[in-house]
């Protein structure tokens, strides 16, 4: 084979794949999997997934900076809870620009109305909650905390009560109000150089973590790359947990569904290895919120993530894709949730009345909690699989 027909072989080959990772959609299942992994390697690393720690530090910080709150928060740049969301958002943009899908996409004003009202809701429910679907649903069991599960159950009831309302929105709302959205772009097409500026983007993100480690913070530079590596795995799979508690419930379909359930098995396999051979402490992500807080806690979230149209990970992500709608809904969230657990913290009898840690294997030992929440979940996956079949559980409009 001649010398340029090799180059051709190259240049195809690496075509090819660059139009299987960044150009067609990953799979559900694959990112649940890669999900479940990565959340055990990032707990291993330092700390869990989470989104809402990070936002609720950003939103402290700008408060501080302008004069509107007198406590001056850990910079953003140092805060492990800032690094990781940080990182989420870094990486969705990243791969938003290499598969060509960013751009500013304007919506509806009854649409940008929701996302407001609805990140407002989102913060509110995981400051009782101790966290959004991510730290307070999907990192809190895996870490074996019963708030988690009580947590699932609050974002279910909630989604169902979101989706009566949208059903609602949908009979009574005037057509073309309530849906849809523009995307401007200018005269030139821009989208030709946006996989190049992606590229940057995201090796920018490598550089940074450099910076991290000649500073001795190897640590932070590590989560910062764990945060990238979630951003972009959500992204190029779509992957939601809105989807998880509403599609069986609206359309029936269970992909998300089961994804989200292997992946929590997969997590909390990793999650109980590390806490039971001391590797990593009991405490973490067993947050002071059962059950009051988790249940109502969930429900007011899972309310607010149906207005929206994205959980905590999902409206981030969103927002890496340039949409502005889930841009406000972050915003909203991020304070709402900083003012609200700004106050849980100043008040008690407040902090009582949402609730208490409870470690599962405190009650069951580490094999009898694992194999409870390997069973919940596996039982979820029987319920959305048949519910599919059957619709049995699809709310009529």
């Amino acid at each position: 084979m001649s010398e340029e027909a090799e180059e051709r072989v190259i240049t195809g080959l690496l075509k090819r794949g660059y139009r299987q990772v960044f150009e067609e959609q990953w799979s559900i299942m694959t990112g649940g999997l890669l999900i479940g992994i990565l959340s055990i390697i990032t707990f291993a690393w330092g700390r869990p997934l989470g989104v809402v720690g990070g936002l609720r530090n950003w939103a402290q910080w700008f408060s501080f900076q302008v004069g509107w709150y007198d406590q001056a928060p850990l910079s953003p740049l140092l805060s492990t809870n800032s690094i990781i969301t940080l990182g989420l958002l870094w990486g969705a943009f990243g791969a938003a620009l290499m598969s060509r899908q960013f751009g500013f996409q304007m919506a509806p004003p009854l649409e940008l109305v929701k996302g407001v009202i609805g990140g407002t809701l989102m913060g509110l429910g995981a400051a009782m909650a101790g966290g959004c679907n991510v730290g307070g649903f999907y990192s809190a069991v895996s870490a074996l905390s019963l708030g988690g599960l009580v947590m699932m159950l609050g974002l279910i009831l909630g989604a169902i009560l979101g989706l009566r309302y949208l059903y609602w929105e949908l009979e009574h709302l005037p057509q073309g109000t309530a849906g849809g959205s523009a995307e401007t772009e200018g005269g030139m097409n821009w989208k030709t150089y946006s996989p190049w500026l992606g590229a940057l983007v995201l090796l920018a993100a490598f550089f940074v973590s450099g910076i991290y480690r000649s500073m001795a913070l190897t640590r932070t530079g590590g989560l910062l790359l764990c945060g990238l590596a979630f951003g972009i795995i959500i992204q190029r799979t779509r992957f939601c947990f809105v989807r998880a508690f509403r599609d069986p419930f609206m359309t029936g379909e269970s992909e998300v569904g089961r994804a989200v359930s292997v992946s929590v098995i997969i997590s909390v396999l990793g999650f109980a290895a590390l806490k039971w051979t001391g590797l990593r402490s009991e405490e973490v992500f067993v947050s002071s919120t059962f059950w009051l807080g988790s249940l109502l806690g969930g429900f007011i979230f899972g309310f607010g993530m149906l207005l929206s149209g994205g959980c905590g990970s999902g409206s981030l992500w969103r927002a890496g894709e340039g949409q502005l709608k889930l841009i406000l809904a972050v915003i909203f969230f991020a304070f709402s949730n900083f003012l609200f657990r700004t106050l849980i913290i100043q008040f008690e009898g407040l902090q009582s009345l949402i609730g208490v840690p409870v470690f599962l294997p405190d009650w069951l030992s580490y094999p009898g909690a694992v194999i409870l929440i390997v069973l919940f979940f596996g039982a979820y996956f029987i319920f959305v699989s048949w519910n599919e079949e059957t619709d049995a559980a699809v709310l009529d409009m």
